[in-house]
Order: structure tokens, then sequence, then C-alpha cells
């Protein structure tokens, strides 16, 4: 291999030169131009913004792919694709995984036994589960994790290359401010203050440069606000997806029980999950898009209405009856709302023009 030893042995006194200036930089025996304190602080609020950009992704990475191995396979094979400018694939979700493994045993066991039935119940809302996982990971690495990857390998990158570029610049300066102060002869000096003037141009310039790229950190905060904004509504709406599966799984298996004669047994099918556990388990339990801890409490299970008193309720998201008994829900729709004697606390009986059927209270505001 053919090297160029006279550029090699420069690009190494160069380096040794540089090397030599920041240290005496370092001992106060060197000249240091000082930048701008508005440039000082632009540069302090890119390095924050860098840092914490970087963690923020990072532990996202950690909260939507748990498992290290997977989380590595998953960058490898993300870089492939990119690098192959094709799409990445759908991957199969643990709960999928979970559901298809309990609908081939239900096969095993007898799709018409007690437990093969149930298997096949319980895995199909796996499936749903694991398919609305599925649609929450695809959102938030769209709307989230690839804005911040964006800034940190294509502007920041640009920053920092700058960022190089102005300190080179700063050195030269400085080197120049050296040999104008050390020249004793007229034609020497007038030299080095030409090298000086030429040096102070660059710097002011390079200095501008890397001010406006800066300044331009602003805009990135706009843009993440957005972007964070869209990570909580798909966290929101997946959660929600989530305790409406749970909670119809529960109905489902509670009527497994009842059509086994043993409604009252927690071994073969636990009971429907009440509002008043889903509120002792924090707000985000039963939380749905638009909604707030505030309506939530206002609206525990241990409220009882009078049989002949009515009160109206919003109803929070869509819920379709399972039974001529039940009345389907549409999202923000005002209804009215009363119980029975007897009545299961869970539910209540609602009423729409000339339709009426029982209603979960889990899915409703109930309003003043």
């Amino acid at each position: 291999m053919d090297f160029n030893m006279k550029k090699l042995a420069s690009d190494a006194g160069h380096f040794f030169n540089r090397a030599m200036q920041f240290t005496e930089e370092k001992l106060g025996q060197a000249e240091k131009t000082e930048l701008d304190a508005h440039l000082e602080n632009l540069l302090a609020r890119g390095d924050c913004t860098k840092n914490w950009t970087e963690k923020i992704l990072r532990q996202t990475e950690v909260l939507l792919q748990p498992n290290p191995i997977d989380h590595t396979g998953a960058r490898i094979e993300g870089f492939i694709y990119d690098k192959l400018d094709k799409k990445i694939p759908s991957r199969t979700t643990n709960p999928e995984i979970l559901g298809q493994y309990m609908v081939d045993a239900a096969q095993e066991f007898g799709a018409d036994s007690p437990y093969g039935n149930t298997l096949i119940t319980v895995g199909e809302y796996q499936k749903r589960l694991g398919s609305a996982e599925r649609e929450f990971l695809q959102t938030s690495s769209a709307t989230f994790l690839t804005p911040l990857r964006n800034f940190l390998e294509g502007d920041w990158r640009t920053i920092s290359k700058e960022r190089r570029l102005l300190e080179n610049r700063r050195l030269d300066l400085d080197i120049c401010k050296a040999r104008v102060k050390k020249a004793k002869q007229a034609e020497a000096k007038a030299a080095a203050e030409h090298e000086l003037r030429v040096a102070q141009t660059e710097f002011d310039r390079q200095a501008e440069v890397t001010r406006l790229l800066l300044e331009g950190i602003s805009s990135t905060h706009l843009n993440h606000l957005r972007c964070l904004k869209d990570f909580a509504e798909a966290q929101a709406t997946y959660y929600a997806q989530c305790h409406h599966y749970m909670h119809e799984l529960q109905r489902e298996l509670n009527k497994c029980a009842n059509s086994v004669g043993a409604p009252n047994s927690p071994a073969v099918c636990p009971n429907p999950v009440s509002s008043a556990f889903l509120l002792e388990s924090g707000p985000s339990a039963s939380a749905a898009p638009g909604s707030s801890s505030t309506s939530l409490a206002q609206r525990p299970s241990s409220v009882q209405l009078p049989v002949t008193g009515t009160r109206k309720a919003k109803v929070l998201y869509d819920y379709d009856a399972h039974d001529t008994s039940e009345l389907s829900l549409l999202a923000d729709e005002i209804i009215t709302v009363y119980t029975v004697p007897g009545m299961d606390p869970d539910w209540l009986v609602g009423e729409r023009g000339n339709d009426k059927g029982k209603v979960p209270v889990t899915y409703l505001e109930l309003l003043s």
C-alpha cells in the first residue's frame, strides 16, 4: 500500500502542536480566545438537549422492548432493513404467541371440553392484546423514537461537525495572535497581522454558522414536544384497549363458569372486574383517551342510584352489546342511567330514546 509519508508526518506534527496548545491553555501559558456569552449558552443548551435526548430515547426503547437481547436484535434488524431501504416486517408479540399456544392446546384437549373452550376464549383475547401491543409499538416508533433518532443522527452530527471546525478556527486564531506578539521585525509582524486578520474572519464566519445551527435547537424542542404528545396519546389508547379487552374477557369467563354450573368458583372462572378494583388500582387502569383522573373518581362502583331516580352519563368509549339485555354504546354520547334493587353494582340500566339495556359502569362518566 502506497503511503504519503510527507502528509503523514505533517498530520502527526499538526496533532502534536494541537496537543501542546491545549496543554498550554490548560496551564494558563497560552492565550485562549473566549466565545461570546450567547454562543456559550447555546453550546451548553445544545449539549443538554443531546444528552437528555439520548437518555430518553434509550429508556423508551427499554420500556417498549424490555428484553435486552430482543432489543439488540431489533436494532440490528432495523439497521439492515434501513440499509436495504425496505420496511421492517411486523413482529409477532409475546401475547400473540401465548394466545396461539392456548388455541393449539385447546385443539389437543378438545375444543368442546370446558377447559379447551376456556383456553380458546383466553387465547383469542391474548391475541387481541398482542395486536394492540404491536400497534402501540409501531405507532410509538414512528411518532416518537424515529424523530429522536433523526435528531441525534442528523442535526446533532451536523452541529458537532461545525463545532469541531469552530474549535480548530479558534486554535488557528490563537496561534496567529501568538505570532504577532513574537514578531520583532516589521516585515514579519506585517505578515503575522495579515494572517491574524484572515484567521479572525474565518473564526467569525464559523462562529456565526455554529450559532445559527444551535439556535435551531428551539425548533427541535417544539418538534419533540409534538412527538411526546403523540406518544402519550398512543400509550393512553393502548391501555384503554387492554382494559376493554380484559373486562370483556372476565365477562366471557364468568359466562363460562355459569355454563358449567360453577358461577361462584374462582378456580374455574373469576368474577368480572369491578370498577372499585379498577379505581383502587390507579387512574391508569381504566383511563381512556381524553379521560382524566377526576372523571374516574366520579364513577365508583359504590354509587347507588335510586330506583325511580335517573342521571345523565357520558360514554367514555365504544361498547358492543353481547346480548339483547345490553345496550351498545358510542363514545361521547349522553345517555340516561339508573339502577334497580339487587342489580350488579358494575352495571346500570341505560336508556337512549326507545332503546334500553344494561351498560357497564366503567364505560361511563356519571354527570351531576
